[in-house]
């Protein structure tokens, strides 16, 4: 998947498959769990902005580092955005370069620092510093683990879908995670599975989402800032205390666009009666995939593609044990019983 649905599906398949086995800090996940979301998608990726501005109409469109040669709304033209911090503008693109690898630790960072990559291995390591540096430095606040909890989803379930971890079997159309298949996995995860399955009111979920404030400890896992906690003593490499502020205005500036992406994302997966009354998808992305939504449902029965998103909720809960498992004290957080899914599909 792609964006903000999958990730948001990939962290209620990986809540719920660790509440099944009974780990507790899926109990913190569920009773916090719009910062959850926000942690599985904002938590790592920080492209999360404007890619251009429609000349047409003034408005901000695209997707950062996602190129455009036309505008979305009017077909016209298109002029580039930039993040304007101290006194200079930094296309999302750069961006990109410089804190995508931060976030996603086992992969994503430049070709010349592909060498920086956290091993597999080490990320209940990685993950269980980070829970406790988040205790110690950031208070004892529920939201504040539940959306680390949500940036471990995201590492989690990336490196799965994007082949940088090998285990998860799924050949939908074309592969496993390619330009024509992206769109038929959000489009069967959000109607068939998160509306169908798990009754999801997903405009509700996503507005509550982009809602959730910055996190301060996203600039420390990213090991941007003061170098100290347990993090810096375990993986002491790569602390860069000269870009905290433009951190700051990243992930703000990732919130701000967070609420217009959604509702563009809601869009674009809209269905609408098609001349057989049967629900269809946009001409788009039916011109992109060379398939009606009814053949995409077909084949992602075929390819056991259901199958495919529980294994990556088990591995999900895998890495969450592992996580308490490298810490006493973690282990002792999120047992007691609260406000969990039921109350929060109450309103989703």
């Amino acid at each position: 998947m792609s964006g903000i649905v999958g990730h948001s599906l990939y962290a209620v398949l990986g809540a719920k498959a660790a509440a099944h086995r009974g780990v507790g800090l899926a109990a913190i996940a569920t009773r916090n769990f719009p910062s959850y979301l926000a942690g599985a998608y904002l938590g790592s990726d920080i492209q999360v902005m404007p890619e251009a501005w429609c000349v047409d109409t003034g408005r901000e469109v695209g997707f950062g580092t996602v190129p455009l040669e036309k505008s979305p709304l009017t077909g016209g033209a298109v002029r580039l955005w930039s993040l304007a911090h101290g006194g200079r503008d930094y296309r999302p693109k750069e961006i990109h370069e410089l804190f995508y690898g931060r976030a996603h630790v086992v992969f994503g960072w430049p070709r010349a620092a592909q060498a920086n990559a956290v091993a597999w291995e080490r990320l209940p390591e990685y993950f269980a510093a980070t829970l406790e540096d988040t205790l110690e430095f950031y208070g004892p606040s529920e939201r504040t683990i539940a959306y680390v909890l949500g940036w471990m989803v995201h590492v989690v379930s990336d490196s799965l879908i994007k082949s940088q971890r090998a285990g998860l079997e799924l050949h939908l159309l074309d592969g496993k995670y390619t330009p024509r298949n992206r769109p038929i996995q959000d489009l069967v995860s959000f109607h068939e599975i998160g509306i169908k399955e798990f009754h999801l009111n997903w405009p509700a979920l996503l507005a509550d989402l982009a809602a959730t404030p910055v996190e301060p400890a996203q600039i420390h896992y990213m090991r941007i800032g003061e170098k100290r906690g347990r993090l810096a003593a375990t993986f002491p490499e790569l602390w860069d205390p000269a870009e905290p502020s433009l951190l700051r205005a990243v992930l703000a500036e990732n919130r701000r666009w967070c609420v217009q992406h959604a509702r563009d994302e809601l869009a674009a997966v809209a269905l609408t009666p098609g001349p057989d009354g049967r629900p269809e998808c946009s001409a788009e992305i039916r011109r992109r995939t060379g398939l009606t939504y009814a053949q995409m449902v077909d084949l992602a029965e075929k390819a056991h593609y259901r199958r495919a998103l529980g294994y990556i909720g088990d591995v999900i809960a895998d890495l969450m044990e592992a996580t308490v498992r490298a810490s006493p004290r973690l282990a002792r957080l999120g047992g007691h019983h609260g406000p969990g899914w039921d109350v929060w599909m109450q309103r989703w």
